[in-house]
């Protein structure tokens, strides 16, 4: 079967990598890609949020599955397009794609739903926002209700801060503090059976011990040894199902990935956000574990038959990934900033280069973006893995390159 990979980042280098080692795929083709995903893939220069011109180049190639990375294109329809041509797509319609488009109508799914999440008030004016903000107190939530790529969401206990943020944004979501350590749990979905994968966790800030501002997130790791048994079984018969089984009562079923970022809160399991597409970089170190042909799965998920697919089956040991990003980030990225030391980094015993924000120019490999790459090991468990990222991001060099030293640290 042929693919064709929407996207160009760490996410769709992962998946297309994925594809390129499942044998039941002839050929990988991205749409635009990067300069990482063309070596697993051949590339073409046709714009992701361009639904037309993706279908057509999808029945040009004569693909069998599109795969559809990034939110932007998904709540842009672009799913709907290719699968108005009779091609199979994973990814869900624009209508369902809304869960993560809009923080508010995820709400209201939930509520519907019975699923676990914070208290909240859905705020269009500085008024409103200060009087949300008041209810609850520190410590402050304010998420933009749109998309804002991983970086529209401020957690702080100033309240000038939130408010400014809130002020900022046309229409936010404040909402309650949740307590407790992150997860983030991903399920495949044909709008019907649900298959959750591994849960992993990943660090959203710039700075070591959680410093400094949100980012789209600067490294992650799976399988998590601290997290509570049944968790897995506990999510899916909580959040994932009785959300999927939502979107279809309300006939705008989500067919796709499904993540699920929750909170392990004192009072119990709480979901803080939905996104409609594999989380980027958690995707990386799943991928890197997975043991099951991904063509199978997503195919499943985009044709409504997942129920007569075998469930994901995981390798034993783990995976860690380090996200090098450029500097400045995440209030600004430097561009044009040569990169060295790839080739080295993925000489080494299993390690291999994610590209993320890369670039090619005048025959260098050049950044391009605020996250530029990550560095992703396996090992036989967290602490090897972890070694072994680390010696990869110490073969890479770029001028300014941000990285931080705590991911997966003490595990």
């Amino acid at each position: 079967m042929k693919t064709l990979v929407i996207g160009t980042g760490g996410r769709e280098h992962a998946l297309a990598r994925a594809l390129s080692l499942d044998p039941a795929v002839s050929e990988v083709h991205a749409a635009p890609g990067n300069p990482g995903i063309a070596a697993v893939a051949t590339l073409h220069a046709v714009d992701p949020l361009d639904g037309e011109a993706v279908a057509d180049l999808a029945e040009r190639l004569g693909v069998g599955l599109v795969v559809v990375g990034p939110e932007a294109p998904l709540v842009a329809g672009v799913a709907d397009v290719v699968a108005a041509r009779g091609i199979a797509v994973f990814g869900p319609s624009a209508a369902a794609a809304q869960l993560e488009g809009s923080k508010t109508f995820a709400k209201d799914v939930m509520d519907a739903a019975g699923v676990p999440t914070a208290r909240s008030f859905t705020c269009t004016t500085p008024e409103e926002a200060a009087a949300a903000l008041d209810e609850f107190g520190p410590t402050y939530v304010v998420k933009d209700d749109g998309l804002a790529a991983g970086k529209g969401v401020v957690v702080t206990d100033d309240r000038a801060e939130a408010l400014a943020h809130a002020t900022a944004c046309e229409r936010v979501v404040i909402e309650e503090f949740l307590d407790g350590p992150e997860v983030s749990l991903f399920a495949l979905t044909d709008g019907v059976t649900v298959y959750p994968l591994q849960p992993a966790q990943d660090f959203k800030r710039i700075f070591d011990g959680d410093a400094g501002p949100n980012t789209g997130g600067m490294g992650a790791y799976t399988p998590l040894p601290w997290a509570p048994e049944g968790l897995v079984d506990e999510v899916l018969r909580d959040v994932l199902q009785p959300t999927v089984d939502e979107m279809a009562r309300r006939g705008t079923p989500f067919a796709g990935l499904l993540y699920a970022g929750l909170a392990l809160t004192s009072r119990g399991t709480r979901v803080i956000e939905f996104n409609a597409r594999f989380g980027d970089p958690e995707t990386q170190p799943l991928m890197a574990l997975l043991d099951s042909p991904l063509s199978a799965l997503l195919l499943g998920a985009a044709t409504g038959t997942l129920a007569d697919v075998a469930p994901p089956v995981w390798k034993s040991g783990a995976a860690v990934a380090v996200v090098m990003a450029s500097a400045g980030y995440p209030e600004s990225s430097s561009s044009g900033d040569v990169i060295t030391g790839i080739d080295a980094a993925e000489a080494l015993p299993d390690v291999h280069v994610i590209h993320a924000g890369t670039s090619l120019a005048g025959g260098d490999l050049v950044t391009a973006g605020g996250r530029v790459l990550a560095v992703i090991a396996t090992g036989t468990e967290i602490g090897a893995a972890r070694a072994s990222a680390y010696d990869g991001v110490a073969a890479v060099s770029f001028d300014g390159a941000q990285s931080r030293s705590d991911i997966a640290a003490g595990l």
